[in-house]
């Protein structure tokens, strides 16, 4: 059938090693999966199931790069974090059957307008306005896992204008790679092209129009995004 208008091009996500790129078609955010990024929220950490939330694919920014500062916010914060990428389909997986679905890892940023957040965290609404802002993941390159030993300890790091902000390792996950997978697919049918933004370690913050933000994880690609003015 045609179409009224022609849709936006998926973002495409560049994969070490390959001339293929990775197209995107959902991505899953899971929620205070790191302790200390759990207080430093004002939340007790436990091991409760994992929650979820969502941002929409054209949130992507594949490669990061310039991202403009977004409207309605006045504190704008990053979060470093580890990304699986997912190549293989699925429901109501087990551990074994979720990590066979994992296809690669990147370093990503799931930047927030904290402000917003907040307000809604107080009237007890969904999170949409302060997570699912344009050009608020952007995403380094993917290495394919087949090309990793096991990936279940990488050391984490977060600069802004050279100075360090946040560290941790994956290691410290309330929530690891699988049984995060596991729990995801009694929900939704996980899909070639769909990603999973696994949480963030302590030391989130605000940052502003010219900030550069460096992120990198042990054994991946390095991310850098600099804060454009907001268009």
């Amino acid at each position: 059938m045609k179409t009224l208008f022609a849709l936006p091009p998926v973002p495409v996500i560049p994969v070490v090693g390959q001339e293929a790129g990775f197209p995107v078609r959902r991505v899953f955010c899971v929620g205070r999966n790191y302790a200390e990024h759990a207080r430093e929220m004002g939340r007790d950490p436990d091991r409760e199931p994992p929650f979820f939330f969502t941002k929409w694919a054209e949130t992507v920014v594949p490669g990061g790069g310039e991202i403009a500062y977004p409207r309605q916010t006045k504190n704008y914060h990053y979060e470093l974090e580890l990304v699986v990428a997912i190549d293989g389909s699925g429901q109501d997986l087990d551990e074994e059957a979720a990590a066979k679905l994992v296809f690669g890892y990147a370093v990503g940023l799931d930047m927030t307008r904290r402000d917003l957040q907040a307000a809604a965290k107080e009237l007890a609404r969904p999170w949409d306005f302060a997570k699912n802002v344009e050009q608020s993941a952007p995403i380094g390159a993917i290495t394919p896992a087949a090309t990793m030993g096991p990936f279940t300890k990488a050391a984490m790091e977060l600069k802004v204008n050279g100075q360090t902000r946040q560290r941790g390792d994956i290691a410290d996950m309330i929530w690891p790679v699988a049984p995060m997978l596991s729990i995801l697919s009694r929900f939704y049918r996980l899909e070639p092209g769909d990603l999973v933004m696994t949480g963030t370690p302590a030391g989130v913050g605000a940052v502003v129009p010219g900030d550069v933000i460096e992120g990198t994880i042990e054994g991946l690609t390095p991310l850098t995004v600099t804060i454009a003015p907001l268009r």
